[in-house]
């Protein structure tokens, strides 16, 4: 018999507990508070347990899934339902459930609520209290299962799932599919799993796709969220085999992730960290805003997280990789006294003999050809100039061109072979050699020379695994755990430095990274048209206010053009870069009044809301339509971005004003007068010309 074992209500959410008397599962339903969940018994379901676990030697699921799922198999059956409590203080509430698990362990786990938020945080810990060593081959960072409870029966032609997908320079595009899309309706017996098992391999966890996944009973317009914290593999489930869809995430397990981890007896492992949410309308935007609310408290405790976002300027796509002490007081000259905050040398300082940057990085000394006088004078310069100077690392891979690429023993390994792509290796962080090394290289330049900023790139993926621990999936595991160990201990070293997650530009931008970092590089698409529609994306992603998006401006370039790049920064952290020392006054004229306007919504940006206006956006290398965002802070003040790609000349693009945005025009930014106006709560914009952007700042009379 199944039952209700307990209630609670977390904010303006609820959460159910189910227990299953004979059994002893427990399923976590999640609702918006306030509704009223059908009765267990008006469902064909079975308890689905709120820990997923798989140690070697249980009986594996049947009905089909192996290769596909590894939920719901023997070693769940074996979780016993033992207790739950609460800890609760003035900050937060934590929920244990405890179970036994083979008798002499334990698996424990926590939900936890901050008090005021949005959302929710889960997490697992197994503990051998055995004699014997266990081999687990999955656990779950978090599972819901009861999607969804306000639909009678299978919820057919209701339910829909949301994904963020993401490649190379074309990060976060949202895939929307039903339920019967995927294939996860159940079968006429009963029988057959059904699942959807998704997630990313490798060092980049940000490859193919986000940490993110969303389900919606668009018929209730109920939305459950999750995204995860972690920086390697992982996975995502939305799982089938009666009326109730269940999900859950983690890490990469066996079949997925080559990842297998031992216990020995008294040894513990705690699962990643997962957020969720739930609420009731709004849709996926308001459930992805309330996730990547998540982040506000951290990104609060930033060295400059109380100020005004500051304007960054990175030499990257002024010199491509070929940074001088010559050039950089050129760009310096051009650009003082312009608003600017941070100066980033990028790649390439460390270049020798003419070898191009991206197979040099790894022995990081600082090039005489370029830096004669070494780095001290040119950061002097970029002192003098009013600015903070920052630079580029590429901490944990080394270049082909390298002369710690030879040295094996501090290198990451597979199959005892060093682990090698096509230009890089990757060091062992593990290794304390390797970690001195870094301290010596990294830490050592940034305290040497007085830099404020540091970059942190990582340009390739380790893919599967390494050497070194039970598993493949495991070594990485514990690799990129040491990489997280190294940026904190940069930050207790530098105190106060300001550090940019870059990972070929999106690769990295899962709630951990973000959460030790100020800003993240949005994309390496640099002087891209879709630009725009990839900085919008990750307004479901990551905070605004944390995505620094590129305005590259070249001499050639017309004052549309140039106002259509700084537009673009609107939506997140402006950084500038390109031709600026060959720039009229004109084209100036066009870059400093966008950056006078960037100041004025800049507290939008950091504390806002993203409500989305447009046409069907299909290819992003052919953009056709138009693009309209609306971001409201809590007092009701607002900025609207237009962005015409290719329309229909004469039309007029309309965005409905959200409620309680005050519904006068303050100012408009573009690079020539706009025909925009306010109609019937309607912010109406009439092009006169394609590929153009046209920024619209709102306030009170």
């Amino acid at each position: 018999m199944v039952a209700l074992l307990n209630k609670y209500l977390l904010g303006d959410m609820e959460c159910h507990y189910y227990l299953d008397d004979e059994t002893k599962a427990v399923e976590l339903v999640l609702v918006p508070s306030g509704m009223e969940l059908l009765c267990w018994k008006e469902k064909k379901q079975v308890v689905d347990s709120l820990v997923q676990i798989k140690a070697a030697g249980d009986v594996y699921p049947g009905g089909y899934a192996g290769g596909g799922t590894m939920r719901q198999g023997g070693s769940v059956s074996l979780l016993k339902y033992h207790d739950q409590y609460i800890v609760k203080d003035e900050r937060q509430t934590c929920i244990y459930t405890s179970f036994y698990f083979k008798e002499a362990c334990k698996a424990e786990h926590c939900l936890r609520f901050k008090e005021g938020s949005s959302h929710l945080e889960s997490e697992v810990r197994l503990t051998n209290g055995g004699n014997k060593e266990i081999f687990l081959e999955m656990l779950s960072s978090f599972s819901l299962g009861g999607i969804s409870p306000f639909v009678a029966g299978d919820a057919h032609d209701s339910m829909r799932v949301h994904r963020l997908r993401s490649v190379w320079s074309m990060e976060g595009r949202l895939e929307t599919r039903t339920i019967e899309e995927m294939q996860l309706e159940p079968s006429w017996a009963g029988h057959a799993v059904r699942s959807e098992r998704f997630g990313q391999v490798g060092s980049m966890p940000v490859n193919r796709y986000f940490p993110y996944l969303v389900v919606e009973d668009s018929v209730n317009d109920v939305c459950w969220g999750a995204q995860l914290k972690h920086n390697a593999s992982w996975q995502m489930e939305v799982y089938r085999k009666d009326d109730g869809v269940s999900v859950s995430g983690g890490l990469a397990d066996r079949e997925f992730g080559h990842w297998m981890k031992k216990l020995a007896p008294e040894e513990s492992f705690e699962t990643p960290t997962a957020i969720l949410s739930v609420c009731k309308g709004g849709g996926v935007d308001r459930i992805s805003q309330r996730m990547t609310a998540a982040l506000e408290e951290y990104v609060d405790k930033e060295p400059e997280g109380e100020q005004e976002l500051p304007i960054i300027f990175n030499e990257y796509c002024t010199t491509w990789g070929c940074p001088s002490h010559e050039n950089i007081t050129g760009i310096l000259e051009a650009i003082k006294n312009k608003g600017f905050s941070y100066f980033v040398i990028d790649c390439g300082w460390y270049k020798k003999d003419g070898v191009p940057w991206d197979i040099m990085m790894g022995d990081y000394n600082v090039s005489k050809e370029l830096f004669p006088e070494g780095l001290e004078k040119t950061v002097q310069k970029i002192k003098e100039a009013g600015l903070k100077p920052g630079i580029w690392f590429e901490i944990e891979n080394v270049g082909s061109a390298a002369e710690i690429y030879k040295d094996e023993e501090h290198l990451l390994k597979r199959d005892g072979e060093v682990l090698t792509t096509t230009m890089r290796r990757f060091l062992d962080l593990r290794n304390p050699w390797v970690i001195g090394y870094l301290k010596e290289k990294v830490i050592g330049t940034l305290k040497r020379y007085g830099f404020e900023y540091m970059k942190m790139d990582y340009n390739d993926t380790i893919g599967l695994g390494c050497d070194g621990a039970e598993s493949l999936g495991e070594g990485l595991r514990q690799n990129m755990a040491a990489s997280l160990e190294f940026i904190k201990s940069v930050k207790e070293e530098v105190p106060g430095i300001i550090l940019e997650n870059c990972a070929s530009g999106g690769h990295r931008l899962e709630p951990l990274m973000m959460s030790l970092t100020s800003m993240a590089s949005f994309s390496d698409a640099h002087e891209c048209e879709e630009i725009p529609v990839i900085a919008a994306n990750l307004h479901r992603a990551i905070l605004p206010r944390q995505s620094q998006i590129w305005a590259v401006i070249r001499k050639e370039d017309s004052l549309k053009r140039i106002a259509y790049s700084v537009i673009n920064t609107f939506l997140g952290r402006m950084c500038i870069s390109g031709d600026v020392t060959e720039l009229s006054s004109g084209q100036w004229d066009v870059i400093d009044r966008g950056i006078a306007f960037y100041k004025k919504i800049a507290p939008i940006i950091k504390h806002g809301y993203t409500y989305f206006y447009g046409s069907e956006i299909t290819s992003y290398r052919n953009l056709k339509g138009w693009q309209g965002i609306v971001r409201v802070s809590d007092g009701g003040e607002a900025y609207a971005l237009f962005h015409a790609f290719e329309v229909p000349m004469g039309g007029v693009l309309k965005m409905e004003l959200p409620k309680g945005v005050h519904a006068v025009i303050k100012e408009v930014y573009s690079d020539s007068e706009c025909a925009v106006s306010i109609e019937d709560n309607c912010l109406c914009y009439t092009p006169e010309d394609n590929k153009k952007a046209v920024a619209v700042l709102l306030g009170r009379k």
